[in-house]
């Protein structure tokens, strides 16, 4: 018999800070998919806000005790594309100068997956037995998308879903206007997309906004919510993880 992966969750400070159900969905899947996963208390920020605001030193600092943490495990699963991103495309880059460093990123890098891409391209798992009827559409982060390739790996597994009904979100490539600081720094521009955006999501005729990044779920649940829209928004991997009847984004606080 094969042995079961020892995976570690980064949970990520946004869903340490404000929805920790997105946590325990994580464990619940990578569980179900036959892993041993672990939540290493020690783990802090991986440093993607000081890497996207020029913070090198800071973030190389970040960065050398997340490898510290994580590297004892078979894999590093994250439930966010920016944040693997962070670590799986940008650590290398910003140890590439530290001969002692370098190869410890890389060998990071090299094992850390983003929680939707893992559980479809590496366990290869599917949710069973589940249903849900609604009427749902998605959004494809940035990062996710454009660092990681994330696109098919996440409607692969809620295709599995008996009863949702995953509608084509015209524009879905498209940034949302989060952008981690962006939003703070460029509010007015960030509101102008993300109002595109609310726009193209109440056009599909979806109840429910899926994604894989809560940051720019979030961000879209609150234009949504602004503008007075019906259509809630959850995590992936909620749904996956069979907790769709839950509270939506902001409407559990």
């Amino acid at each position: 018999m094969t042995a079961r992966p020892r995976v570690a969750l980064f949970a990520t400070c946004l869903v340490d800070a404000m929805r920790p159900s997105v946590g325990f969905a994580s464990l619940r899947t990578l569980e179900a998919a036959g892993c041993d996963a672990d939540v290493p208390l020690a783990q802090t920020c991986c440093g993607q806000p000081a890497l996207n605001s020029g913070a090198r030193d800071e973030a190389a600092a970040q960065a050398r005790r997340t490898i510290a943490l994580l590297e004892p495990y078979d894999y590093a699963v994250i439930p966010s594309g920016s944040c693997a991103a962070t670590i799986h495309v940008h650590y290398p880059k910003i140890l590439e100068d530290d001969p002692e460093w370098r190869p410890r990123a890389e060998a990071l890098a090299a094992k850390t997956w983003e929680i939707l891409s893992f559980l479809d391209q590496v366990m290869r798992w599917k949710p069973d037995g589940l249903s849900l009827s609604t009427r749902a559409t998605y959004h494809d982060s940035c990062s996710g998308l454009r660092e990681l390739g994330i696109k098919r790996q996440p409607r692969q597994l809620l295709g599995a879903i008996d009863g949702l009904e995953l509608l084509p979100l015209t524009n879905d490539e498209k940034c949302c206007g989060f952008g981690g600081t962006f939003c703070v720094k460029y509010s007015a521009i960030s509101n102008a997309i993300v109002g595109e955006k609310a726009e193209d999501i109440t056009a599909s005729g979806a109840e429910l906004l899926l994604g894989g990044d809560l940051g720019c779920l979030m961000n879209m649940a609150g234009k949504l919510h602004r503008d007075g829209s019906p259509v809630r928004a959850m995590h992936a991997v909620e749904i996956i993880a069979g907790m769709g009847d839950g509270p939506a984004i902001g409407e559990d606080r």
